[in-house]
């Protein structure tokens, strides 16, 4: 719960608030943009909601906040917003929500499918979430982009039934998991889905492809909602930078419309200008070698 005795002092006055546990993951920046801002070692509110789809929006990044850093100081909705979750994307891909501190508050994926449903990367383990999950048709694979977002996978893996996917190279993370990737080839995995190791942010950094429109690009790949603009985290980059340029522009040769990050925003461009942008961003990438 936050507290309201340790609200940031950059906060505007009124009803939501975030606290100084706050480790500034972005995750209420990316569901509520009119509302909080970046304000240098934490988060904070800029702009108290006033519309109701932005006091919706607010509300959804308290539940989301892995910390549990941001707070009311009069009642709120939560318990009726939170039945939203796993929350709609677009076709049969939703946001899990319920970020994990465990993965410094990456985001978790889950997509709804004939063949059985998937959970990319793993949001907090929360028995409310695994029983909406359930009602969705529980979960069949559990596919893990790499080592830092594995978070409660094992508590889902469990509960479902769930066989995990993950890369040899990342398997000190989750040495139990039922399938491990080997090489760093491109796998089909059933009709709809490619597995794609692109090494770099870790050695065995792995990306979903899903029906040639849905890329879960873990740490591999962002999208910064403010300019439209595809980047990657050379700051944040564990492996090597130079693996990471080459399976970018291996990556590039691809077809997708979305790209679902982990860390950074998610957004949606036309194939054509997801092309343009991929082989923008591996010029990019190859001037800072």
């Amino acid at each position: 719960m936050a507290d309201p005795l340790k609200i940031v002092s950059s906060n505007v006055p009124g009803n939501f608030f975030v606290d100084t546990t706050c480790i500034n993951c972005d995750t209420c920046r990316q569901l509520a943009p009119e509302t909080f801002v970046d304000a240098g070692e934490f988060s904070a509110v800029f702009h108290q909601p006033k519309t109701d789809e932005d006091v919706l929006a607010a509300t959804r990044a308290l539940l989301c906040c892995p910390t549990g850093s941001i707070g009311t100081k009069e009642k709120n909705n939560a318990k009726v917003v939170r039945c939203e979750f796993p929350l709609l994307i677009e076709d049969n891909v939703y946001y899990s929500g319920f970020n994990s501190p465990r993965s410094y508050g990456g985001n978790s994926f889950f997509i709804k499918s004939p063949g059985g449903n998937w959970l990319i990367d793993s949001p907090k383990f929360l028995p409310f979430l695994a029983e909406q999950i359930a009602t969705m048709g529980g979960i069949k694979y559990i596919f893990l982009t790499h080592r830092d977002d594995v978070a409660d996978a094992q508590k889902y893996a469990e509960y479902f039934a769930a066989s995990r996917i993950i890369h040899r190279d990342e398997l000190s993370a989750q040495p139990g998991a039922e399938i491990v990737i080997d090489g760093y080839d491109a796998q089909k995995f059933e009709a709809d889905f490619t597995v794609i190791p692109v090494p770099g942010h870790t050695k065995g950094h792995m990306v979903l492809l899903y029906k040639n429109k849905f890329l879960f690009t873990g740490d591999h790949l962002a999208f910064n909602s403010e300019d439209g603009c595809l980047y990657a985290f050379s700051d944040y980059c564990w492996y090597s930078w130079a693996e990471q340029t080459k399976s970018m522009k291996r990556l590039s040769e691809y077809e997708f419309e979305w790209v679902l990050a982990g860390h950074g925003d998610r957004g949606k461009l036309s194939y054509a200008e997801m092309r343009k942008q991929m082989i923008e961003l591996v010029k990019r990438m190859e001037k800072l070698h």
